[in-house]
């Protein structure tokens, strides 16, 4: 075979004979795709390793006899801005997604890779977007409590357990597991942190068209010195959270009531927000 023939063989699936004549191949060239190809070989077999044990609360509670088992996780306590955004997700028992880990040790482009293939293979997702106004009035706190509580009452199946990225929570009819760094450590709950993740991204993005000076799509809401500053010359949007410093302290009006809590399986069928 050709070098370039001996390529494309090993870019696919060669059979075992294929594999073990071309091992006997003296060909420098060969013996450099064959070490090529172990190597993601081994590097692929690793990370089905890792997403194997990734998978271990999950199979604990399967082995009790649950059906399902939700992962659930947020996005967006610590912002000035922004609503907070909480997703619950579950996975099929039998599942493989390459690369899933906690949203914040991913690229943008890798979470948004990863929230595509969640969003085909997840046997469920519902998403809750808990408002500023909420926040306010309950506490950052409360309000996640209360809304990993909602999430998993309207998701569309029925999970016998639920868990959750290191918050104590309580919901009807399901066993709920606070898992410390949760996130890390459970497949369902990195899957429900990219879900919560590159949604409140994509709406602090949309918040940026509406108000530039604040650099949302760069900062997400956190308190980075170009925002504090753009709080001091243009004062707090309608989106900051006014229980939160320094926005707390100018005295301002509460913000604007919205539904307690506001939906979205899939955003792109969710206009939030649009106006001013």
């Amino acid at each position: 075979m050709k070098i370039n023939e001996v390529k494309e063989l090993l870019a696919g699936q060669p059979a075992a004979e294929q594999l073990e004549a071309l091992r006997q191949d003296e060909r420098s060239g060969v013996q450099k795709l064959l070490a090529a190809y172990d190597k993601r070989l081994a590097k692929a077999e690793a990370e089905r390793r890792r997403f194997e044990k990734m998978l271990r609360y999950e199979h604990i509670y399967y082995g009790k006899g649950a059906q399902y088992v939700a992962g659930v996780d947020e996005a967006g306590r610590g912002p000035l801005a922004g609503p907070l955004v909480i997703a619950a997700v579950i996975l099929p028992q039998e599942i493989f997604i390459s690369g899933l880990n906690d949203s914040k040790q991913l690229s943008a482009a890798r979470r948004d890779a990863l929230y595509d293939e969640i969003m085909e293979k997840a046997l469920a997702i519902e998403v809750n977007i808990v408002s500023v106004s909420n926040i306010d009035a309950y506490n950052i706190y409360s309000a996640t409590q209360r809304g990993m509580a909602a999430v998993l009452e309207h998701l569309p199946l029925r999970p016998q357990v639920a868990l959750i990225d290191a918050m104590p929570v309580q919901a009807a009819a399901i066993e709920t597991v606070s898992v410390i760094h949760g996130d890390a450590l459970s497949a369902s709950i990195a899957a429900a942190s990219i879900i919560a993740k590159v949604t409140r991204d994509r709406i602090m993005e949309r918040l940026d068209k509406l108000y530039p000076a604040y650099g949302f799509a760069q900062n997400k809401g956190y308190g980075s010195s170009a925002h504090m500053q753009a709080i001091a010359a243009h004062g707090a949007t309608k989106w900051h959270r006014r229980s939160y410093e320094p926005v707390k302290s100018m005295g301002l009006p509460p913000a604007a009531a919205a539904e307690d809590i506001l939906y979205a399986p899939q955003l792109d069928s969710y206009e939030y927000p649009v106006e001013d």
